[in-house]
């Protein structure tokens, strides 16, 4: 059986332009490789956004631009949160720091508008403090062009009905459910063997997980999507091949972005959180700056 193309990886000139004649939106997957214990593949993140955006694509139109595998971490308040849950041990990260990720996501926004699109899902599989930083990106760039984006992450669709977390019982139910094979609770065991990595920030109610769980996440998320997809798609623009944004007009925005907004959620602790020790080699990634890294 054939399933559907709906990956801008894969589609033909032909192809693309039909998609985006029919619905001129697309989707923007975004993930990680870190670690969710010693039982879970490091793609978790990434394989949540994925699923998502293809099966939204498949089910309601649009088309999947390439995932975004680099991703905010190590930085800010995530200093701690690896300090606490990693401790010093390599956690094997496709981790970026936040001056470097919002740049880039200015430039791929103005990829998918220069292609001709009007609306845009930029889903994350990964949490943390990154989205309002990455919605003040959007909001500048969509009051230059006036595309319709929305930015969130699986758990904000699956809210209030599931709470999400960080390798839990709903992140590996999630995997479970959606790649069975890439969990493997046998390997919990090697938590307590040298040079392992320890726990790996898994968490406590992570052996609670169940593929039945992780098949009902997916299924409000994506109810969720198509409430927001209608949205979006609402006396829709038709497809404009024709509107560019040039590489001055971006830095323009981000520019103008940098000069006016003083407070970024990734790029210092959140109020009350302990400091990072001294000697972690975490320290370094807790304060940042937006304009020299």
């Amino acid at each position: 059986m054939t399933t559907e193309k709906v990956a801008w990886l894969e589609l033909f000139p032909d192809e693309f332009k039909t998609r985006q004649r029919n619905l001129p939106l697309v989707y923007l997957p975004l993930g990680l490789c870190e670690p969710h214990g010693q039982i879970s593949a490091f793609g978790l993140d990434t394989f949540k956004a994925e699923h998502l955006t293809y099966e939204a694509a498949r089910r309601w139109g649009g088309i999947v631009a390439p995932t975004m595998n680099y991703h905010i971490h190590e930085i800010g308040p995530s200093a701690k949160f690896l300090e606490e849950h990693v401790g010093e041990n390599n956690p094997h990260m496709t981790s970026v720091p936040s001056y470097i990720f919002l740049h880039f996501f200015l430039y791929q926004l103005r990829a998918l508008y220069n292609a001709g699109f009007q609306a845009a899902v930029v889903l994350s599989g990964h949490g943390g403090a990154h989205p309002e930083d990455l919605r003040r990106v959007i909001n500048y760039f969509t009051g230059y062009t006036g595309m319709r984006i929305w930015m969130g992450t699986d758990f904000d669709l699956a809210a209030p009905h599931y709470q999400g977390d960080h390798a839990g019982k709903y992140e590996i139910s999630v995997l479970m459910y959606l790649r069975p094979e890439l969990i493997d609770v046998s390997k919990k065991k090697l938590e307590t063997v040298p040079g392992s990595g320890g726990r790996l920030a898994l968490g406590h109610d992570a052996l609670d997980a169940s593929e039945e769980f992780g098949q009902g996440i997916i299924e409000v998320c994506l109810h969720k999507l198509e409430q927001i997809m209608t949205g979006l798609t609402e006396h829709l623009p038709s497809a404009n091949e024709n509107q560019m944004l040039s590489f001055e007009q971006t830095e323009g925005i981000w520019q103008e972005m940098i000069r006016s907004e003083t407070q970024w959620s990734t790029l210092q602790p959140r109020p009350g959180q302990a400091p990072v020790s001294d000697n972690s080699r975490w320290k370094q990634g807790e304060v940042g700056s937006i304009r020299h890294g």
